[in-house]
């Protein structure tokens, strides 16, 4: 049977850190990628006690150092060998709305951590997919993608961006047998949530997100609403017609 190694980029947030011990458990090997390399050499150290079976190994990873992405994507293939390679990509970069609308510049780095670090990460890896025949890919989208709303319409953007890639990507590496799954969470509780005011409806845990998502990538299935409600709830706010959705604070 061939091993697994889950390489895991934005590993250092709540829901990283989720699935790293969730693919531990599974038997994977992990590779986790952050650019907080203290967080992250915990993580090892916890892990490694808890699964020493496990091969648990740590990255420096930018996702807006797009000119170093070659060279790690290079390194994390030699060092996976002939082990099957399946990936998660976590990160982003979602600042407040307000802040973006006060300082553009952060919402041109949410764009090029959010979509254009993904899409470097991913297309460097595509090849390998295709050679090998073998492997997935975890995409950690949003609903904020399904439809921009003034509270956070440039977040949505790159999320929308970030949907539009992974359907292309999709459609390429489907050829290869390579299967390519877009999640769409709606709220989670982790930090970056922390003390946002959110409409009322349930927040997911990181753990339940992990597994859940991990169920969905070994399934093949290719985009899912996570808790699934999300789906009609979008379904709705994407059927508000544009002349009265203008008009409407959500």
């Amino acid at each position: 049977m061939t091993r697994i190694v889950r390489m895991i980029f934005g590993a250092t947030s709540g829901v990283g850190r989720a699935m790293a011990a969730e693919a531990c458990t599974r038997g994977e090997d992990v590779f986790l990628l952050g650019r907080d390399t203290l967080d992250m050499e915990r993580s090892v150290a916890d892990l490694q006690i808890k699964f020493p079976a496990n091969e648990i190994k740590a990255f420096s990873f930018d996702a807006a150092d797009t000119a170093g992405h070659h060279a790690l994507v290079s390194g994390v293939i030699e060092g996976a060998g002939l082990r099957e390679i399946r990936i998660v990509i976590l990160f982003a970069d979602m600042p407040d709305q307000e802040r973006i609308d006060a300082t553009p510049d952060l919402g041109v780095r949410c764009l090029n951590v959010s979509l254009t670090g993904a899409m470097s990460v991913l297309h460097r890896f595509a090849p390998m997919f295709e050679k090998r025949g073998r492997g997935n890919v975890i995409v950690f989208g949003s609903v904020a993608g399904d439809r921009g709303r003034i509270k956070n319409y440039v977040y949505g953007a790159a999320k929308a961006g970030l949907a539009a890639y992974c359907s292309g990507l999709r459609n390429r590496l489907f050829r290869a047998g390579v299967t390519v799954t877009l999640i769409k969470p709606g709220f989670i509780d982790t930090r970056m949530t922390y003390g946002m005011k959110l409409p009322p409806l349930p927040v997911i845990s990181p753990e339940k997100i992990a597994k859940q998502a991990l169920q969905a990538g070994d399934s093949g299935k290719e985009e899912v609403y996570l808790p699934g409600f999300w789906r009609w709830v979008m379904l709705i706010i994407k059927l508000i017609p544009e002349k009265i959705f203008k008009r409407l604070s959500i």
